[in-house]
């Protein structure tokens, strides 16, 4: 049996594709067919151009994923033909005068912890987590050993990301689900609740930051519903 459609996975700062390789195992199947793309985190614009050229190679219907600042690359790229569903997991469901570090100020949502773990390089030009505090920040629901596996192999990335807004906003024009993670100390959960109201279907889980790692099984199950709804 044809893929019913094929989910494309985007994943967040500092992260690479290798975070979604528990929920593509779980995602193994006859009529789902997964793939997770490495970003560049040099700024959205590129993102968002690596992105589209990745779908160009995609057959079929598209179920796009995103993930933090995945869900900003998303938004800038969900408008590629191909894209029959967004999901956003803690995602930046970006309007268009807005930047990840910039997200409805006028609601006055008191920050997480992440600004003060930022490290910035000699330079200025670049952004690392401290990876003392990472765990905390990032993987508070997710076993030890995996949370310790993922800090090694975290990557700076380019400061600019931080206020760069989307070109397009896809969620405006395709279905958007949203999942709201409410044990999330990098992307306060009411600042997600903001976003998800942008979308057409809301979930929320009693998950950290990385549901990709620390649930990787219902994420699968999510996405799988998901692809097989919009397949055709």
């Amino acid at each position: 049996m044809p893929a019913s459609s094929t989910v494309v996975l985007v994943h967040g700062l500092w992260h690479g594709a290798w975070c979604w390789d528990a929920v593509i195992e779980a995602l193994r199947g006859p009529d789902v067919a997964a793939v997770a793309l490495d970003l560049p985190m040099r700024s959205l614009a590129a993102d968002a151009s690596v992105l589209h050229d990745a779908l160009d190679q995609v057959s079929g219907t598209v179920v796009l994923v995103g993930h933090s600042y995945g869900g900003a690359v998303i938004t800038a790229a969900g408008t590629h033909p191909s894209v029959s569903r967004l999901v956003y997991l803690a995602g930046f469901l970006l309007d268009a005068t807005e930047s990840i570090s910039r997200v409805a100020p006028e609601r006055g949502i008191a920050p997480t912890g992440l600004g003060a773990a930022m490290r910035f390089s000699a330079d200025g030009q670049d952004v690392a987590i401290d990876p003392d505090l990472a765990a905390q920040l990032l993987y508070n629901r997710t076993p030890a050993a995996v949370a310790n596996a993922a800090i090694a192999k975290l990557r700076p990335v380019a400061r600019g990301i931080l206020r760069e807004r989307p070109a397009h906003t896809a969620w405006r024009d395709v279905p958007a689900s949203y999942v709201v993670c409410s044990d999330d100390r990098t992307v306060a959960p009411d600042l997600q609740r903001v976003m998800a109201a942008r979308a057409a279907q809301t979930y929320e889980w009693n998950s950290d930051h990385s549901p990709s790692l620390s649930r990787p099984v219902e994420v699968a199950d999510l996405l799988a519903a998901e692809a097989r709804a919009t397949g055709h």
